[in-house]
């Protein structure tokens, strides 16, 4: 793969809100907006080059949003995998999902287990769909099954907690992108992400489209990545 186009992108889509009551629509009309955009940025990845989407979806601090958002966001959920989990598996996308499931209702968890299972053996991308996901909480949850499995201190380094995280088997993310112009991390992919770029954009969530993703990955075409201070065709060499 052409080592400009990223691996993994990462993103945190905000702005859905904010698009709704510019219409005068409430937040659920902006979040079916964005998995519309979701839908388009996936069939633009898979164009592009970019081999895993992950997207932050439902954080482990969204319960806090107001309880009706908060249904309305689950059953979108629920219908979207329903719904979408055919055409993902005729394109060849596998869904991942990484994030707390037990705190999900059983109905969910079974969609869950449904699109997992079905797609697994698919190879033409991949979908990790961040739900109930917190980047504290993965470190927490694999520093928990460190001591479940009894395993030394002298055997915890970072190759162990690394591997015990929701989805170990996927790549860092080479870009995190953050929608709707704010600026924080927000608890998303934190152990993942130590060395991942990070690219801010004005663009609100469901108006986010194939045009922005390109602008994205021109711009970190133009960057030099660096690992400790290095580029990382130098830090690889020595």
């Amino acid at each position: 793969m052409d080592s400009q186009i990223p691996r993994h992108i990462g993103i945190i889509m905000d702005g859905n809100g904010r698009w709704a009551r510019q219409r005068g629509h409430p937040a659920s009309f902006g979040h079916r907006a964005g998995v519309r955009a979701i839908k388009r940025v996936l069939d633009a990845c898979e164009t592009l080059g970019v081999n895993v989407l992950s997207i932050y979806a439902f954080s482990t601090e969204n319960w806090s949003r107001p309880r009706a958002e908060v249904r309305a966001l689950m059953r979108l959920f629920h219908e979207t995998m329903q719904r979408e989990i055919d055409e993902m598996h005729r394109r060849g996308v596998r869904i991942v999902v990484s994030g707390r499931r037990e705190d999900l209702s059983g109905r969910m968890r079974d969609r869950i287990e449904e699109a997992v299972a079905r797609t697994a053996a698919n190879t033409n991308g991949v979908l990790n769909v961040c739900l109930n996901y917190g980047g504290r909480a993965e470190i927490v949850d694999a520093v928990r099954k460190l001591l479940a499995e009894g395993v030394a201190p002298s055997q915890v380094d970072e190759a162990a907690i690394a591997s015990r995280l929701y989805n170990p088997d996927l790549p860092d993310p080479d870009l995190i992108i953050r929608t709707a112009g704010e600026r924080r991390v927000s608890n998303f992919l934190l152990w993942q992400s130590a060395y991942s770029e990070m690219l801010v954009t004005e663009t609100l969530w469901p108006d986010f489209d194939v045009e922005d993703l390109k602008a994205a990955l021109a711009d970190y075409a133009s960057r030099v990545r660096r690992f400790g201070g290095r580029p990382k065709d130098q830090a690889a060499a020595l």
